[in-house]
């Protein structure tokens, strides 16, 4: 099957499973309550609430309300904002590059500690390297986020005042390269070292696996330098377990990073998602989580292509 026609096909089949992510989530949305019960109040007279209700169109049955999204959405509409009433899209495209930007930084450096260390510990096993790698691994994944993230709130803005807690740039200023990446250094920490503690150990174990063939043996048997063995041959076929480690963790940056902004008030989708529930604000809400779905979505359709780009004994059937 060729390369265009296996990406049709993908995405003809990720249309439905798309179509049906939406369904649950609008669903569980409006199982949660409804919006306009943070209107209720002294001031609001019950009038009000229903004009308001009729007028949003939350007075009809679910899958109704639905549809009509849905039909909105078909027409390249995904709404407006009930709290702020600007349009979803707009929203999302304001947000959408800092949480790139944190993203990106973060996937980067997380595959720089991971693969050379997952290698590193896979080629020395047992060797008091391996435990200490293994050992930053457990600890890298096993410590909550947020509990991190306080932590170096604690260390490098309260003790020690280096580094900025809070915001994208400082406040006053114009910004610019050198405080932005002030800004992110925190941020890019906690989600790299989440990342990179589950990635090694799955490194580890995919060089270990690599390491025993016996293409490798018969390579050592011929007397070919250890660092070519490792780098030309053991490495080369490392490459589709590491492809796999870099598909999982964008929904995983994606995921992790709605806490994180909203610790460091990183201006992205995480703080205006955050907003969002706290206010039931749907189309919002709707609006990120499409953007999710497709997300992950994408993610596992380029990290099949790469499969075959990588190793080409694996076939797009």
């Amino acid at each position: 099957m060729g390369l265009g026609k296996y990406i049709i096909k993908r995405i003809l089949i990720a249309i439905p499973v798309l179509i049906g992510i939406t369904i649950i989530d609008y669903a569980i949305m409006c199982m949660a309550g409804s919006p306009l019960e943070m209107l209720q109040g002294p001031r609001i007279s019950e009038a009000a609430v229903e004009a308001r209700k009729i007028a949003l169109g939350l007075d009809k049955p679910f899958y109704i309300q639905y549809f009509v999204w849905l039909g909105q959405l078909l027409q390249g509409n995904m709404g407006y904002s009930i709290k702020s009433y600007q349009p979803v899209s707009e929203m999302i495209g304001s947000h959408l590059g800092p949480t790139l930007l944190l993203m990106g930084a973060s996937l980067i450096v997380s595959l720089l500690m991971a693969i050379p260390a997952g290698i590193y510990s896979a080629i020395h096993q047992y060797s008091k390297g391996d435990y200490a790698v293994v050992t930053f691994s457990f600890l890298g994944s096993s410590i909550p986020g947020f509990f991190m993230s306080l932590l170096l709130i604690y260390i490098f803005t309260v003790k020690l005042g280096w580094l900025p807690s809070s915001g994208m740039t400082t406040l006053g200023t114009d910004g610019g390269f050198g405080d932005v990446v002030r800004h992110m250094i925190m941020p890019v920490i906690v989600l790299a070292l989440s990342m990179a503690g589950s990635n090694i150990r799955y490194i580890r174990s995919a060089v270990l696996e690599i390491l025993q063939q016996d293409y490798l043996r018969t390579a050592r048997a011929k007397g070919i330098g250890r660092f070519k063995v490792i780098n030309k041959h053991a490495l080369r076929n490392a490459l589709v377990p590491i492809v796999t480690v870099i598909g999982m963790e964008i929904p995983v940056l994606f995921g992790g990073a709605v806490i994180i902004e909203q610790v460091f008030s990183w201006p992205g989708l995480g703080l205006m998602t955050m907003s969002a529930i706290t206010s039931r604000d749907y189309p919002v809400i709707m609006g990120v989580c499409l953007l999710s779905a497709v997300v992950v979505l994408a993610a596992n359709l380029i990290t099949d292509i790469l499969y075959a780009l990588v190793d080409p004994t694996i076939q797009l059937d």
